[in-house]
């Protein structure tokens, strides 16, 4: 069994465990909040006797192997980097970091300690989204990459009232396009690697973060279009378009229905079974890494990940986007 704690005590945290459950060999064993009385209410939901409120005591411990990490994003480095010196292996929530110098410390803590460190972007691990890459030479090259993910927030309701939830904050390194742009955008990097260019634009808000935007990837033989938003919703598929096809996905954030439409007509239908909760994938990715001592994932590599910051960087330089993480 691997003894989990996990840092992050909302919604997001309770998709994990549930998703997480469903592997044999996961153990909830322990739940950090800053408040005693929020980490026992959340711990006591799942029968969980062990909280913590004091990160050091929290990495001291000898109860627990892994630590899943769902804070806000602007905690994210410090905390895998401490809960790593103390030989924690870490599954972080996306973005891993606030920016690439953070990455860079924490990944470089990582392989000084010999831990594992994967950051928890669930797309490119889902069977349907390991077919489109098997299934990418049959659509011949590869022009363009469209996609789009623009889910309407309810914070922004709070906030057109005048409540600036953690959302909307720059102070936790938040926005649309760390939110819910780099489910389009890391799945691109995954395919395709580096870019030549990028160039980006948004709807900065007052508290100066992006509601909404545009990325345009420059490769030498293709382009990738991201669109991405939380103040409207979009209904459009995603798309990898090649010269002999197309592969149609309904969604990124999880694909389930998959095609590949042929130039000449042909529809041909890719999806595999997918019936575990869409979090199990990258529990199991990394179970399976630690059990063959392995402290990286081929998909979700260090270097994957870096190249997706750099350009989450680039695009928020861009923007006009800055979080105070930055400036430290």
């Amino acid at each position: 069994m691997i003894r989990f704690g996990v840092i992050g005590t909302n919604w997001i945290t309770d998709s994990f465990i549930s998703a997480a459950s469903q592997h044999p060999e996961f153990k909830l064993v322990a739940v950090y909040s800053r408040t005693a009385e929020r980490a026992r209410e959340f711990a006591g939901k799942y029968g969980v006797d062990l909280i913590f409120t004091n990160l050091e005591e929290m990495a001291k411990s000898e109860e627990l192997d892994a630590v899943y990490i769902a804070s806000p994003n602007s905690f994210h480095a410090e905390q895998a980097i401490h809960l790593m010196e103390h030989k924690k292996h870490v599954l972080c929530e996306k973005p891993m970091a606030s920016n690439t110098r953070e990455l860079e410390q924490m990944i470089a803590t990582a392989k000084k300690q010999n831990v594992l460190l994967m950051e928890a972007l669930k797309t490119t691990f889902l069977p349907n989204f390991q077919e489109v890459k098997k299934n990418l030479q049959k659509i011949g090259p590869v022009r363009r990459y469209v996609a789009s993910y623009c889910q309407y927030s309810s914070r922004y309701d709070a906030y057109k009232e005048g409540t600036i939830l953690n959302a909307f904050k720059p102070e936790f390194s938040n926005g649309s396009l760390v939110d819910i742009g780099v489910y389009c955008l890391y799945p691109a990097v995954y395919l395709f690697g580096k870019p030549n260019e990028v160039k980006a634009s948004g709807l900065i808000l007052e508290t100066g973060v992006d509601a909404e935007g545009s990325l345009i990837l420059q490769y030498d033989d293709k382009d990738v279009v991201i669109l991405f938003s939380k103040i409207t919703n979009s209904y459009l598929p995603s798309e990898v378009q090649g010269e002999e096809g197309s592969i149609v996905l309904d969604k990124l954030n999880p694909p389930e229905d998959v095609k590949i439409r042929y130039r000449d007509g042909r529809i041909e239908d890719i999806a595999v079974e997918q019936s575990n909760h869409p979090m199990y994938y990258e529990t199991k990715e990394f179970i399976e890494l630690l059990n063959s001592g392995k402290y990286q994932s081929s998909i979700n590599s260090f270097e994957t990940s870096q190249l997706v910051m750099e350009i989450l960087d680039e695009a928020r330089k861009q923007m006009g986007v800055v979080y105070p993480s930055d400036l430290n």
